[in-house]
């Protein structure tokens, strides 16, 4: 596991997202990818969060990526509607017998308490100045 920068306190439904996001992703490794080696990159960046994590398991085959899912299975799908519902961007890269890549990248806006609280304090602030003016 690498975490790199400076560690953030993310907004807690953030948190708990990419918790359960990171958490189904080395299941999957694990559990049907077979794999030997699994990295987890953590990044706290200015502008994003983001988590990857890679491993040397089996792949994906094609179908299942572009459907974004095998026949009775709801792990990916699920995957996909936590990162949309927080605003994140997720990748994969897999190819079937090369392990596979998954990337979330979360703005630091959305992201980061600190970030959200400044937003917040900005936009009140303007808001403030505004009505002084009229």
């Amino acid at each position: 596991m690498i975490v790199e920068g400076e560690r953030q306190k993310l907004v807690l439904m953030i948190q708990d997202e990419v918790y359960r996001i990171g958490r189904e992703v080395l299941r999957n490794a694990f559990r049907h990818a077979r794999a030997h080696q699994i990295e987890v990159e953590i990044r706290y960046d200015e502008s994003q969060l983001r988590l990857r994590i890679r491993d040397d398991g089996t792949g994906m085959e094609p179908k299942v990526l572009k459907d974004s899912r095998r026949v009775g299975h709801w792990g990916l799908p699920g995957i996909r509607e936590r990162a949309k519902a927080v605003g994140a961007r997720l990748d994969f890269w897999s190819e079937a017998g090369a392990g596979t890549e998954v990337q979330l990248s979360i703005p630091a806006a959305i992201a980061y308490e600190k970030m959200r609280n400044r937003i917040r304090f900005r936009l009140f602030h303007k808001a403030g100045n505004h009505e002084q003016r009229s």
